[in-house]
């Protein structure tokens, strides 16, 4: 039996964004038609550093028929040193013999998948002539965002902020030829998101940076940076004024950081999660139902979305003849 081995690089060649929207497409529906297997991710801290942690996402899915799971470190802090927060490794198995089939780079899966889920929920959620995007991080989910928005989006304006000033100028600089606009640097999240109609939260925040007084009626937001229970990017006056979404409604209930802060202030209850986005998608629940109200989509990540991926990698992988490949 051979392992297929994806690197960093193979991923990035062989999963553009669009390609990527399309696999959430099917990662969501699969999830919320019950044919998954998902387990809430488990996570424990790590005792090298404060913040880090180390997580296991099993899963096991019917179309495409596959199974695995992904390891990932967390380390926030090495965005600072351009390198990636999230590092890790996919491994597919083959659901007819078990086998391990193919072991992917996960953290560019997730960089990449993680854009996409939220460029799939923008193109449900959001109003069909939303294009005054502002992202709120400037690392490198910021990055993912700015293409997956343009994906989805025809945007008019591109505002940027981020807590080090400098870090944003540099996000600015660096990706020019990624916007189809100039992109602003702001120096206030007040300033970055005034009447825009896009907003995505990347941030490493552990409390709020986006309130709800910032935020105009008719917005869209993704909530993505923050990922426990204990952290949250957004207020709960936000989260109870909005339309609220999620990728995965068990993990949500106990992982979503702003909805479980609202949820503890007495401002909703576990119904204030409307639905998920795959049941939107299969029209099993209206999404955006007026041009005034505010949407979020919660994002956690779930394993449907990595073996959806992976699978997709390692298919295409054999068919061209790319990457390694060794005996198992």
């Amino acid at each position: 039996m051979n392992l297929q081995i994806i690197d960093r690089q193979l991923v990035r060649q062989l999963l553009p964004m669009k390609t990527c929207i399309e696999l959430m497409k099917t990662a969501m529906a699969q999830t919320a038609s019950g044919s998954t297997c998902q387990p809430p991710r488990w996570i424990i801290a790590l005792p090298s550093g404060e913040g880090r942690g180390f997580g296991l996402m099993p899963g096991a899915m019917r179309s495409p028929d596959v199974f695995g799971a992904k390891l990932t470190a967390v380390y926030p802090e090495n965005g600072a040193k351009g390198l990636q927060s999230h590092q890790g490794a996919i491994v597919l198995f083959d659901a007819i013999i078990g086998a391990p089939v193919a072991v992917v780079h996960g953290g560019e899966v997730t960089a990449i998948r993680t854009a996409a889920a939220s460029a799939l929920a923008t193109q449900i959620l959001s109003a069909p002539d939303a294009g005054d995007l502002a992202i709120l991080g400037c690392g490198e989910q910021a990055r993912e965002h700015l293409v997956a928005m343009a994906c989805v989006r025809k945007l008019r304006r591109v505002r940027i902020w981020g807590r080090n000033p400098e870090r944003a100028l540099k996000f600015a600089h660096e990706n020019t030829e990624l916007s189809p606009v100039p992109i602003e640097v702001c120096k206030t999240v007040n300033t970055a998101v005034h009447q825009a109609d896009l907003i995505c939260t990347v941030t490493a925040a552990d409390t709020p940076v986006l309130t709800s007084a910032d935020v105009a009626d008719g917005a869209h937001i993704n909530v993505v940076g923050s990922s426990i229970a204990a952290a949250a990017e957004i207020d709960n006056q936000l989260v109870k004024r909005a339309r609220f979404f999620v990728d995965f409604r068990p993990s949500a209930l106990q992982q979503a950081g702003e909805f479980l802060a609202a949820k503890t202030a007495g401002l909703v209850t576990d119904d204030h999660i409307l639905a998920e986005i795959g049941q939107v998608l299969n029209k099993q629940h209206a999404g955006r139902q007026t041009a005034d109200e505010v949407t979020i989509y919660k994002s956690l990540g779930i394993p449907a979305e990595d073996l959806t991926c992976a699978n997709y990698l390692y298919q295409t992988a054999v068919e061209r003849g790319l990457g390694a490949r060794v005996p198992f």
